[in-house]
């Protein structure tokens, strides 16, 4: 046995210990960048900006915890409809910071179901798309898994988007589970096209309708988003986006996202406009003023310098079609071009503009822009097709309005009077007393000034001759139809006579009674009738009462009570006895002799036997 001990190793120096540089702290921008549209999305219903009616009214259902088993969201796009989804989701299941919370308007947004809601990873909160999963096997798949109770949360909420999407056979397979919902599962539907879905969905349903947010609002929000971002944008600038998101907030805040990384320092309205391709206001509204006054030289070099800066055509009638509707406001509504929120540009310009425009003319200039702006988007040339509608507004814009040129012919004769011939000389003159050339040319114009002292009503005599209009008189309605066959309307007269059971007729009103074969429009065809060629006005109405019969049974019903009276005299009775199946077809009325004229004739007669005696 070896009872030597090992050894033992020499221990080395400590090695000197180095100095391990200590881990930088992660950059605030490490983590991946978000779009604003999904930075900023609300996460409770205190977030939501527009949408007071729906606030107002889930907030008291969950607090009088009359919640409803399904809900129906409709609105524009980008309006807030999933993401309200989601809140509900998040409101039903929220369990609050210490795990013992119940159903709120106002989610913890740090408990589990929160924050698995908010990361779209929640096994009780499922999303469908209905645009890709539009079949009914699609939605067995749904209602078999809500026979099952929910793996953590409180309920089961089913969100489906765009529910108009689904088939018929997929509603239909839907409707019993969705009356009859087990009382954990939770129905949300959001969709864009509400007149699509089934009123059969829609009765089993609260539904809600999400406005389209004012700019005010928009512009007040997305201001608060700038300047959590650390950015500056300009006031007009900021009007611009919140107009052009047409009360969308998520395409408000892409349009603020884009305008954010393209500028440098403060965005300004220049960099917007020509980031949206929308013509300078300024320059628009010099581009209406000149196209209403007429002068298209101009108006067409504005439109081609605003299409090389960018100016969409589509955008810059859409612009014209705004500051048009706003003119008319200022015009009908006083006081408009001072409301809070009104550019500079529009309250100066717009006031001046609409003081010297009248309401006739801004009419037409809507309806032409509107119709052109129709043109603009379907031409294979926009910017042709604006061209041409300029030059008709242009050349629309100086016309009179049909009372003012009704106005200008009554109160100017004159002028209307000086452009006809000289009248002939009265024919009533005698033949013998009118001048000779030779006369007049000795004369002069003496004579005629002479002859004009002589006569001072051939002075105030107009040179032309007003030719008087009788205008027919329309007592009864016989009279109607007289005035039908004197117009030539074989047509209306026709209906007159066999389809028209009047009930009541005074001048200016009738009522009648169509019969089956009558038009639809036959009364509005009268009145028009009788406007046109009469001195009144007529109202003409159906009534639901008989009336009276036709007048072709009133002329039927005559002939054969003439026929019957006819019948009725003896020789004719002894006639139609004597040939069985004989009838009379046809009865004319002769006028009686005048019984003077046959006494008077007999005594001629007397007077030539007695000659000839």
């Amino acid at each position: 046995m070896n009872d030597t001990v090992p050894p033992v190793p020499e221990e080395k120096p400590a090695a000197k210990p180095t100095a391990v540089p200590a881990a930088k702290p992660a950059a605030p921008d490490a983590d991946p960048y978000r779009v604003l549209a999904r930075k900023y999305r609300p996460a409770s219903f205190s977030g939501l900006i527009g949408q007071d009616v729906l606030v107002r009214s889930l907030t008291h259902a969950f607090q009088s915890g009359r919640v409803a088993h399904a809900f129906i969201l409709t609105g524009v796009r980008g309006i807030g409809k999933t993401t309200t989804a989601r809140i509900i989701a998040r409101a039903l299941n929220c369990i609050g910071a210490d795990g013992q919370g119940q159903p709120t308007t106002e989610p913890c947004g740090v408990c589990t179901h929160c924050t698995s809601i908010a990361a779209d990873r929640h096994v009780d909160v499922l999303e469908m798309d209905a645009a890709s999963h539009t079949g009914v096997d699609d939605i067995r798949e749904l209602i078999e898994g809500a026979r099952y109770r929910p793996a953590s949360a409180r309920y089961k909420v089913y969100i489906i988007d765009e529910v108009h999407m689904l088939s018929k056979n997929a509603f239909n397979a839907l409707l019993k589970t969705l009356e009859e919902p087990p009382e954990h599962v939770k129905f949300v539907f959001a969709t864009t096209e509400i007149r699509k879905v089934p009123i059969t969905v829609l009765s089993r349903c609260q539904r809600f309708d999400l406005n389209r947010v004012d700019i005010d609002v928009l512009a007040r929000h997305f201001s608060g988003i700038v300047d959590k971002e650390k950015a500056s944008i300009s006031d007009p600038a900021m009007h611009l986006i919140a107009r052009a998101a047409d009360g969308s907030v998520r395409d408000g805040l892409s349009l603020l996202d884009q305008a954010i990384s393209q500028a440098e320092g403060e965005i300004t309205e220049p960099q917007v406009r020509e980031m949206l391709g929308l013509a300078d206001r300024t320059q628009t509204f010099e581009l209406l003023d000149w196209v209403l006054a007429g002068d298209i030289a101009q108006a067409l070099g504005a439109l081609d310098s605003q299409y090389r800066d960018g100016a969409d055509p589509v955008a810059l009638f859409e612009d014209l079609l705004e500051i048009t509707h706003f003119l008319t406001r200022i015009k009908v509504v006083p006081g408009t071009e001072n409301k809070p929120g009104v550019p500079e540009i529009e309250r100066t310009r717009g006031a001046a503009m609409a003081a010297r425009l009248t309401m006739a003319s801004l009419a037409r200039t809507w309806q032409i822009l509107l119709k052109g702006l129709g043109e603009v988007q379907t031409a294979p040339s926009p910017k042709q097709a604006a061209e041409m509608v300029l030059v008709r507004l242009a050349y629309t814009a100086n016309l009179p309005t049909p009372d003012e040129a009704i106005r200008k012919l009554v109160d100017s004769p004159a002028a209307v009077a000086g452009s006809a011939p000289a009248p002939a000389a009265s024919p009533s003159a005698p033949a013998g007393n009118a001048p000779g050339p030779s006369a007049m040319a000795a004369n002069g114009g003496g004579a005629a000034q002479a002859s004009a002292q002589a006569d001072p009503a051939a002075v105030a005599q107009p040179e032309t001759e007003t030719v008087a209009v009788a205008v027919p008189v329309l007592d009864s309605f016989e009279d109607v139809l007289a005035l039908a066959d004197a117009k030539r309307e074989g047509v209306l007269r026709t209906h007159l006579v066999a389809n028209v059971r009047l009930v009541h007729f005074e001048p200016g009103r009738i009522e009648f009674s169509p019969g089956p074969h009558a038009p639809r429009d036959l009364a509005q065809s009268l009145a028009a009738f009788l406007k046109a060629h009469s001195d009144r006005r007529w109202m003409v109405s159906v009534s639901s009462e008989q009336g009276d019969a036709t007048i072709s049974e009133q002329r039927a019903t005559a002939v054969e009570n003439l026929k019957a009276e006819a019948a009725a005299e003896p020789l004719v009775r002894a006639v139609l006895e004597m040939f069985p199946g004989a009838t009379i077809d046809t009865v004319v009325r002769e006028a009686l002799p005048d019984p003077v004229a046959i006494a008077d004739a007999d005594d001629d007669d007397s007077d030539r036997i007695d000659e000839f005696d």
